[in-house]
C-alpha cells in the first residue's frame, strides 16, 4: 500500500491560521505554532470582550442619562421610576440618545415622569 502524504492538508490549515493571525506582533504571525496560541487566546478575548462592550455602553449611558436629568432638577433612579408609573417605555439606549441630541425632547420626558412621581 503506497504511503499517502499529507502536506497539502498541513499547509492549508497552517495558512488559514496564519491568515487569521495577521497584524499580530513578532512571532505571533509568523510561526505556526505560536500563532495558533495566539488566535486561540484572541477568539476567546473577543468573546468574552463582546459581552463587557453590553456591560460598558449599559453603563455609559446610565451616566448621560443622570447627566441630563440632573440638568433638568431630577436624579436618574427618580426618572426611571417616574418613568415606569407614567407609563413610559423608552429604553435606556434610547433615552440616552435623547439626552444628547434633543433636549428639549428630553426635558418633556423630564417632566411627564415628575408629574407622576408622588409628592
Amino acid at each position: 500500500m503506497p504511503r499517502v502524504k499529507g502536506g497539502t492538508t498541513t499547509r492549508r490549515r497552517h495558512k488559514a491560521v496564519l491568515k487569521l493571525t495577521r497584524g499580530h506582533r513578532a512571532a505571533r504571525n509568523r510561526r505556526y505554532r505560536v500563532a495558533k496560541e495566539s488566535l486561540t487566546h484572541a477568539l476567546a478575548y473577543s468573546t468574552a470582550h463582546r459581552r463587557l462592550k453590553k456591560r460598558t455602553n449599559r453603563s455609559l449611558q446610565i451616566v448621560r442619562i443622570n447627566a441630563a436629568a440632573r440638568v433638568n432638577g431630577i436624579n436618574y433612579a427618580s426618572l426611571i421610576h417616574g418613568m415606569s408609573l407614567a407609563g413610559i417605555e423608552l429604553d435606556r439606549k434610547s433615552l440616552a440618545e435623547l439626552a444628547i441630541r434633543e433636549p428639549e425632547g428630553f426635558s418633556e420626558v423630564v417632566k411627564l415622569a415628575q408629574t407622576a412621581l408622588p409628592a
